[in-house]
């Protein structure tokens, strides 16, 4: 089931945008704290969200802006503006479609049907994950954290991904290196433990100092 997140300051428009698209089977729902933006789409991971452009505190260019940071999602922005520059400036920030209020709910959905089989059945899902802030994009083997972006080594990267899956638990030794052995370099003890310190020192450039925790003798835990 397809995730569509609405970020439409009336929210009267923006509950009927997700009833509708529920009875279309979407899972759909609504931004309500403006100023939360960011950490809902985090936690709700949508594959399309439906954007305006005059919101609270901060307006839908910044919001598109901060996204595409992190996720190539597609997004749609609606609006009551129908200046060009409006436009232009949506497209330019990242956006993928532009519709006018007052619009057509049927013409809505066939935009959203279109954009989500043309991005998904070809290109399938866009990975990223994340926990508490901290965002690891699948398609680039980067980390992001408060707007600070670091590549990682392909082992760096496979780390982060098993400890973000499992976060507040602990990891054995054993599980990661079996996982690591899933590529084609060798991975023993020693060299688990080399590209941990190499991965720790990443994540402290980017203010995250003790983010990976050492359980002796057992494995690692990601506290972030």
């Amino acid at each position: 089931m397809y995730k569509i997140l609405i970020v439409e300051d009336d929210l009267t428009i923006a509950k009927t945008l997700s009833e509708h698209f529920e009875k279309w089977g979407y899972q759909a729902t609504y931004i309500k704290d403006f100023e939360k933006v960011m950490e809902e789409f985090l936690k709700f991971m949508p594959d399309l969200v439906l954007l305006d452009i005059n919101l609270p505190f901060f307006n839908g260019f910044h919001w598109c802006s901060e996204i595409r940071k992190v996720s190539k999602v597609p997004i749609v922005f609606i609006s009551s503006a129908n200046d060009n520059m409006s436009i232009v400036m949506a497209m330019n920030m990242g956006g993928d479609d532009y519709i006018e209020k007052p619009f057509d709910l049927n013409v809505l959905t066939a935009k959203v049907q279109a954009l989500i089989r043309r991005t998904y059945d070809f290109a399938g899902s866009l990975n990223i994950k994340a926990h508490n802030g901290l965002i690891l994009n699948l398609s680039d083997a980067s980390v992001t954290y408060e707007e600070e972006n670091v590549e990682l080594t392909k082992n760096e990267f496979k780390i982060l991904e098993i400890l973000i899956e499992n976060p507040g638990n602990i990891v054995s030794r054993d599980e990661i290196i079996n996982r690591l052995w899933e590529s084609d370099d060798f991975i023993d003890d020693n060299t688990l433990s080399v590209n941990v310190a190499r991965l720790r020192k990443k994540l402290e450039t980017m203010g995250l100092e003790g983010a990976i925790k050492t359980k002796k003798g057992i494995g690692y835990l990601l506290e972030v």
